[in-house]
């Protein structure tokens, strides 16, 4: 049995179609399925019954479910005892955080653990969270509040316990364009971590405007097309340049860098616990 193929069945197992297991896993719907169906020719038998409802285990694929992970756990301590690496941990983070903050806690832990390989992945929050309640993430980098998981306003992954640790705060900051920083407020998609903080801090009554990602922001906001609540560190060249100006704000306290991770792990997975340990300090 090929190890990816049995990769891409546990994806399906785990969130019940295709569509949804090809995007926790970062590839194509038809690399998915085709995974599968080379499973079931090399097995000979059918391990889903394709329905409307979505993709249901036989008792065949049931019984593999039981077995897979483990089949996987076996291969990657074979490979990892016979070539002398680590097998990889794999991180999941927002595409903002990957892009500024992520780096600097991978060149720490390249200084201390440089034969531990990390995996990084650009999620969503949904999608990360989703993916380390199905195991298909060892830990996760995300922003949140408060005491407890989703203290921004966000729901954690029902019927499954993370444990969470707190890294590092993140400044939020009220940008805008120089000579014109009136305009409606720019924001990613509703429910995402700068919506939901940009609800904390600014209430839900400003007229808003949806885009993409950070980078579109933060150039329509310097194009004096709105002004925006962003971190501080996504926006730090462009407030040394003077292409943004910090706006006057409601005082408001930083979000933190969560890490996060599913109960149990770090204490039995040596390569997570050294992950944990560097991206902590």
């Amino acid at each position: 049995m090929n190890p990816s193929h049995l990769r891409g069945f546990l994806a399906v197992l785990r969130a019940g179609g295709v569509t949804a297991a090809a995007a926790r896993l970062g590839v194509a719907p038809s690399s998915v399925s085709g995974q599968v169906r080379a499973l079931e020719r090399d097995l000979g038998v059918r391990l889903f019954d394709r329905t409307g409802a979505g993709m249901r285990p036989t008792r065949a694929g049931q019984r593999l479910g039981r077995h897979a992970e483990d089949l996987l756990g076996y291969v990657e301590r074979v490979r990892a005892e016979v070539t002398g690496r680590h097998a990889g941990v794999r991180v999941g983070a927002l595409e903002t955080l990957v892009a500024g903050l992520l780096p600097e806690m991978l060149d720490r832990l390249a200084d201390r653990h440089p034969d531990l390989t990390v995996l990084a992945r650009p999620m969503q929050r949904g999608a990360l969270l989703a993916a380390l309640a199905a195991d298909d993430l060892d830990a996760g980098l995300f922003l949140d509040t408060g005491d407890t998981l989703g203290g921004l306003g966000f729901a954690p992954p029902p019927g499954t316990t993370l444990d969470f640790l707190d890294v590092a705060d993140v400044p939020l900051v009220l940008v805008g364009a120089p000579d014109r920083p009136e305009g409606p407020l720019l924001c990613t998609e509703p429910g995402c971590s700068f919506w939901l903080a940009a609800d904390r801090v600014l209430g839900t009554a400003a007229d808003r405007v949806e885009l993409g990602t950070v980078g579109v922001i933060r150039a329509w906001a310097a194009g004096g097309r709105g002004h925006a609540l962003l971190p501080e560190f996504a926006v730090a060249d462009d407030l040394a340049t003077g292409r943004l100006v910090r706006l006057p704000q409601p005082a408001a306290a930083p979000l933190s860098l969560r890490l996060a991770w599913r109960t149990g792990r770090d204490r039995t997975d040596a390569d997570l616990r050294a992950v944990l340990y560097a991206l902590s300090a």
